[in-house]
């Protein structure tokens, strides 16, 4: 392959950047651009040494820094790499990539590095994929999270229920292919427990990966009730500045405004919707229609009402339709700071989760993150053994879970272990797309199509 390079920090003002190289040539080319002035030459370095030194230009000094050398297989990409560490402005460091590109460096493309370690068998491409998760993260479940999966304990689930799919395949195709052979035949019970097995293992990261897209790409959620209740006033205290106008006068806001907003590990993609009542306004009725559309699409609600004055109709038909869209909600009490007119017991007739709170009080966020982390948070949650697989992931756990639960009815139904076969063979193949042992160029090349350029 031939040797690649790029900047590997953000081509923004800063302290230091990494300009990174990576093949066969990357020594030699480092030598070309690089003098030490801690050793001889950069040929002369080992591995996994740093010396500092001159970036040049033929006679012209660029610039100083520290050059890393990394010698194969001990790198990350499995390949010799060079890192030129400079100062962080963005023309050297624009000039320090063009000097490694002049004296025979390729620019490298997205995510390159990480696919090269991959095909140097650094890498599964589970944790390739967690290179960018953890990356990514925002928030300790999803760098916890990453860091797991990077670590292989994804595909060493995933890896021991394929090898135990694999062994069974070969055991069935030997028992229907030679039966003069006089093999013995496949136990049913141990067939079934089997099944069961790999089901349990393929249901439970499946149970992890919806808590986990919550976590990793924020949590749909609108605020809903009806005008003057408070929903823009709680935007803001949620957002920490002001970004919905607040008035006295109702129906100030007509269009969704959306922004995203962390409560303790949890992101919210919120949208502060018009306020649902009926109304003759014609704009103000496309706002309630749109606020409407919203409660269909999203995945939390957050239901505002106003504590000051007893639950009027309106009020009634939006707990009526929050109920009847059966979507995780929270019912926040507002204006706690005013006599009280509301019943709680007549709210909890439609949702067992209740806040109190007044939305100018800032304190009041956190009774809000609270009752988010609550309803958000994993059941048995544990850092050390959760994994939050991505959609590419999910969609071959999915396929062979359906295939797994397929073979096992199969097998319920008295039908033949021909078609028992087929379903766990579907199921196997979707086990190894999933840790990258059987897929496609085009799936390897989608997943690193994601990555950054300098990773």
């Amino acid at each position: 392959m031939s040797t690649i390079c790029a900047i590997s920090t953000p081509v923004a003002e800063g302290g230091i950047s990494v300009i990174r190289i990576s093949g066969e040539n990357a020594v030699n080319i480092a030598e070309k651009v690089f003098r030490p002035f801690t050793c001889e030459s950069v040929g002369s370095m080992a591995g996994y040494t740093c010396a500092y030194g001159q970036i040049h230009d033929g006679d012209k000094t660029v610039d100083d820094g520290v050059l890393t050398v990394f010698k194969a297989p001990h790198s990350y990409t499995g390949e010799d790499v060079c890192e030129i560490s400079c100062h962080g402005g963005i023309y050297v460091t624009k000039r320090v990539l063009r000097l490694c590109l002049d004296n025979g460096c390729e620019a490298a493309q997205a995510g390159e590095f990480t696919k090269r370690a991959m095909l140097n068998g650094k890498l599964s491409l589970t944790q390739a994929e967690a290179v960018m998760d953890t990356i990514s993260a925002q928030g300790e479940y999803a760098l916890a999270s990453a860091n797991l999966t990077r670590q292989g304990s994804l595909f060493g689930r995933i890896d021991k229920v394929t090898k135990e799919l694999v062994k069974l395949l070969g055991e069935l195709a030997a028992w229907v292919d030679y039966p003069e052979e006089d093999l013995p035949a496949v136990e049913e019970s141990a067939l079934r427990k089997s099944l069961q097995d790999a089901l349990s293992v393929t249901g439970r990261l499946l149970a992890d990966c919806d808590n986990g897209m919550l976590i990793k790409n924020g949590i749909d959620t609108v605020i809903a009730g009806k005008p003057n209740v408070g929903k823009s006033t709680l935007m803001n205290l949620l957002l920490g500045y002001d970004r919905s106008i607040v008035t006295d006068i109702a129906g100030t806001t007509r269009d969704v405004i959306e922004e995203s907003a962390r409560l303790g590990e949890l992101v919210f993609r919120l949208s502060d919707t018009a306020g649902i009542r009926g109304t003759e306004d014609r704009v103000e009725k496309i706002g309630v229609e749109l606020a409407e559309k919203r409660l269909e699409e999203c995945m939390f609600i957050i239901a505002v009402f106003d504590t000051s004055a007893a639950p009027d109709d309106d009020d009634k038909a939006l707990l009526e339709k929050v109920k009847s869209l059966g979507k995780r909600t929270l019912i926040v009490l507002n204006k706690s700071d005013l006599e009280s007119a509301a019943d709680e017991g007549f709210f909890k007739g439609y949702c067992e989760n209740i806040v109190y709170i007044s939305a100018k009080d800032p304190d009041d966020r956190s009774k809000i993150q609270a009752a988010a982390e609550k309803i958000f948070t994993p059941e048995n949650y544990d850092a050390d053994s959760t994994i939050f697989a991505n959609e590419r992931q999910r969609g071959c756990l999915a396929k062979a879970h359906r295939d797994l639960t397929a073979a096992l009815e199969a097998l319920d139904m008295g039908e033949t272990l021909d078609a028992v076969t087929v379903m766990v063979d579907y199921a196997a193949d979707s086990l190894l797309e999933l840790t990258g042992e059987k897929a496609t160029e085009a799936v390897v090349s989608e997943v690193f199509s994601k990555f950054c350029v300098g990773k």
